[in-house]
Formats: structure tokens, C-alpha cells, sequence
């Protein structure tokens, strides 16, 4: 060999070693990275990023660093090696996704860091930071069908007749759509969000609870969970009790129990609420539970459960095609995903958040109105990625405490259009997903300043939803 080319490879293979050397060092000394965002802020607050620091004295858990996908064929054990191999611990796997692994690192680096590491790896199909993400909100021809829940007259979300500066008539139709239906108690609709507060004297009689003929929930990783009412990805467990109030609130608009002459009315008067909680009591959660939620949600429907619809009031600004594969594999088990469009005011076809701006087949991105019928000041919008509007400003609903409260958001207006999904169920449960979705999208009053920012250019009906055939 050359004596020159000998020395050129010799150090070649010197500086090599000199630069994964580096690498190591540089993953032993970062600091971890959390990429933080907001949940459906309220109409009130910008949608803002925090600061990682701010971030640290907040968060009450640890959670796995990376999200990894692995190729097909890369079998389990081949994974758990992998991730031992570079100081990693598979924390779980999502069953729901074939080779998707939560990671985490027990060297305490940057996210960003470990993944850019997995993805350089032959085995690996993509890898992605778990983000934080943190919850906020503001703080005719047809027989009517009236309930007697005594502040009902406050809901002008169903029933607008004008007062408080409303438009009459600026509603979902709801009166007309019960003459048809009030809900079913078969029908299943998962809200997740921080839990649900399946104490409440107006959501009590229609939280799910998980029938005896159903198993309790089993995870390879996760271990076996008692999930009476739901899950809680937060703690790991089957207790969902909601401490931040946005899923009550939530769960309230879909579901509180009708004609009980207490509190309020939700769109269906009969139907079960299975709480699933991925955010804390200060409103913080990350990716990686939120996934674990769906998972959840696919796997008891799997097992029997008649879960048809999740309602997602959250959102970030970060793509994660971890999040995007198991909302498809939602559609694939055959559960519509509805989803906030956002609060910051902008056009999602330029600034898409997600999940809401997902091109997925199983998916609506939801709007906000007031009680004039106009789009509210804080929502989202966007011809192509939000595709209807529903009543989201000053929603009364359930709270915290045996309580009721109104707050304002894209928060509010998802669960109008789950519950309305829920309604045209409980009269027609034989539809396939598509079909419901389709049964939404045509659903709509139509409204002209809607045109070129939302796709269907109007306001969700439940009388016209259930009339649909």
C-alpha cells in the first residue's frame, strides 16, 4: 500500500473516532430538551411556547424523551437491545402502531439529540422529541322538544333565542334534533383531556363504566390497569378524575345528563363519557400520554367497547407523525377523531396546528362561533384544514366541585360536534366512520362570511345531522 494513502486512511480513521467521541461527550453534557406548548389556550390568551426552565418547575412527572419508530421486522427484543445499547430504556411500547416505542434516556441529554441518534440508525423508520404541551382556556315543520334542567335557558349554544346579543336562531339546532333522538346509552365517546369528574351530579348517570364482560386493560409494558372509568396516562392508572376542569367542562357540552331538572343539558341526554386523562392539575401533558390514550381507546374497542368518537380539545403547533399514526390507526378500528382548530386567531392552511391539520380520513378540525354567528375573534380557521364552525364562545357546562361554568375556545366547540356525532349514532349505529364523517360535513346551516375559512362553509346542525340519511 501507498505510504501516503496508508497515513491519509490512518488519520481518516483518527478523526472518526475524535468525532463519536464528541458526539458521546455532547449527549452526556446537554441539558434535557422540551419543546412546551399549549393546549387550546383561552380566547383571551395568545398561544405562546414556554420556557424550558419554566417548564422544569412545573412539570410533576418525568416522561420518555423520544418517540421511535421502528422498520417492520425489527422485532421487540431487537428493540430493547437497540435502546440498551445506547443507555436507553423502552418505557413502552404502543401496541396500536406496530414498532412505535416511547424511549427513554437515562443519561438525562437532549431530546433532539437522542433522536437524530435513532434516526441515523438502518432499523429505524423515523424518531421524534415527545413534546410537552400544556392546557389553558379562559380560565321550523318540527316538534321542539324542551328539557327541564333549570339553567338550560343559559345554553345558547342549543337553544339561541336572542337575548345577551345573540342571534336567534345562531344554534345547533338542538330542540328539532330531539324530537328525533336524545342519545343512546350504547354509544361511547372518549374525551381526551385532563380527566373528567365522573362525580358529578349532571355527568354521574352517563360516565362509562367498563361493562363485566370486558377485561381490564393489559399493557406488556404498562402492566395490568383496573380501568373502571377510563385511563389516566398521567399516573398510569384507571382513575381519570379530572383536576383542571377543562374535561368536565368537555365532557358537560357532550353529555350532561338531560331532563334531570338539575344544571344543564348536554346534546345527548343519555350517552357514556369514558374519561381519559393525559394532562395534570396545572393543565400540563405531553405526546407520548396522549398517544398512550388513543392506544387505550383502540384497544378497548378491540376488546368489545363501543367506543365510536374521541373528542380532542388541545393542540400544538408541532407535527409528531408518531400522534398522526395512531389517530389512523383510530380510523382503521373504526372511531372518528374531532379535533380544536386552535385559538391563535390565524389561517391554518399557512400555520397548521396539529392534530387538527392531519389530512387523515377519520379526522374534522372544528371552528368557533359566538352567539351572533360569527366567527369568533380567537379561532382558527382555514378553507382546506378546519372543515366546519360550531358555538364556542360563552359556553355553559360542568366544572369542578359540582359546579357549572362558561369559558371560551375551540376547547368548546370540538365537543359540540362530537356530541352531535354521538346523537346521529345513538339513531343510526350501523354507520362506518367515513359515513358519519360524511353525515357531519353535510350537516351544516350555511353561513356566507364562513366561505374560504372553513371547508363547508357553515355551522354544524344536529337537526339536520339526524335527519340525514
Amino acid at each position: 500500500m501507498n505510504r501516503n494513502k496508508f497515513i491519509l486512511q490512518i488519520s481518516l480513521a483518527i478523526f472518526l473516532i475524535l468525532i463519536a467521541a464528541l458526539a458521546g461527550q455532547l449527549r452526556k453534557v446537554q441539558k434535557e430538551w422540551r419543546s412546551a406548548v399549549r393546549i387550546m389556550p383561552g380566547a383571551s390568551e395568545p398561544y405562546v411556547v414556554f420556557d424550558p426552565n419554566q417548564i422544569d418547575d412545573m412539570r410533576e412527572n418525568s416522561a420518555p424523551e423520544v418517540l421511535v419508530k421502528f422498520r417492520p421486522g425489527v422485532s421487540g427484543d431487537a428493540i430493547t437491545k437497540i435502546a440498551s445499547r445506547l443507555n436507553d430504556r423502552v418505557e413502552d411500547e404502543i401496541e396500536s402502531v406496530s414498532g412505535l416505542a416511547a424511549i427513554d434516556d437515562l443519561d438525562n441529554i437532549e431530546a433532539e439529540l437522542i433522536a437524530a441518534e435513532y434516526r441515523a440508525l438502518p432499523e429505524v423508520e423515523y424518531a421524534e422529541p415527545n413534546f410537552e404541551i400544556s392546557l389553558n382556556h379562559d380560565g321550523g315543520g318540527f316538534e321542539h322538544l324542551h328539557p327541564n334542567d333549570e339553567r338550560f335557558s343559559e345554553q345558547w349554544a342549543l337553544d339561541n333565542d336572542g337575548r345577551s346579543g345573540g342571534k336567534e336562531g345562531a344554534d345547533i339546532g338542538a330542540l328539532r334534533a330531539w324530537a328525533t333522538t336524545t342519545g343512546a346509552e350504547n354509544i361511547v365517546v372518549a374525551v381526551l383531556d385532563s380527566g373528567v369528574d365522573y362525580t358529578h351530579s349532571d355527568l354521574q348517570n352517563n360516565i362509562w363504566i367498563r361493562p363485566d364482560n370486558i377485561e381490564q386493560y393489559e399493557d406488556r409494558q404498562l402492566g395490568s390497569i383496573e380501568d373502571v372509568h377510563g385511563y389516566n396516562a398521567v399516573d398510569n392508572s384507571g382513575d381519570p378524575m379530572d383536576e383542571n376542569g377543562h374535561g368536565t367542562h368537555c365532557a358537560g357540552i357532550i353529555g350532561a345528563e338531560g331532563g334531570n331538572k338539575i344544571g344543564i343539558s348536554g346534546i345527548n341526554w343519555k350517552v357514556k363519557i369514558m374519561p381519559l386523562k393525559f394532562m395534570n392539575a396545572i393543565g400540563f401533558g405531553n405526546g407520548k400520554n396522549a398517544i398512550e390514550a388513543i392506544n387505550y381507546v383502540i384497544d378497548r374497542k378491540r376488546a368489545g367497547v363501543n367506543v365510536r368518537v374521541i373528542s380532542a380539545s388541545w393542540g400544538t403547533r408541532l407535527p409528531s407523525r408518531a400522534l398522526e399514526d395512531v389517530i389512523r390507526r383510530a380510523h382503521e378500528a373504526g372511531i372518528l377523531f374531532v379535533a380544536a382548530s386552535g385559538n391563535d386567531g390565524v389561517n391554518t392552511d399557512q400555520l397548521p396546528q396539529y392534530p387538527a391539520g392531519y389530512n387523515l380520513g377519520n379526522l374534522i378540525s372544528v371552528a368557533a362561533l359566538n352567539r351572533k354567528d360569527e366567527l369568533a375573534s380567537f379561532s382558527n380557521y382555514g378553507a382546506n384544514r378546519v372543515h366546519l364552525a360550531a358555538p364556542g364562545s360563552n359556553v355553559l357546562s360542568t366544572w369542578l366541585g359540582n359546579g357549572y361554568e362558561e369559558h371560551s375556545g375551540t376547547s368548546m366547540a370540538t365537543p359540540m360536534v362530537a356530541g352531535v356525532a354521538a346523537l346521529v349514532l345513538s339513531k343510526r349505529p350501523q354507520l362506518s366512520v367515513d359515513e358519519l364523517r360524511s353525515t357531519l360535513l353535510r350537516a351544516v346551516d350555511k353561513i356566507f362570511h364562513l366561505n374560504e375559512k372553513v371547508s363547508t362553509g357553515g355551522r354544524i346542525s344536529a337537526a339536520k345531522a339526524v335527519s340525514v340519511e
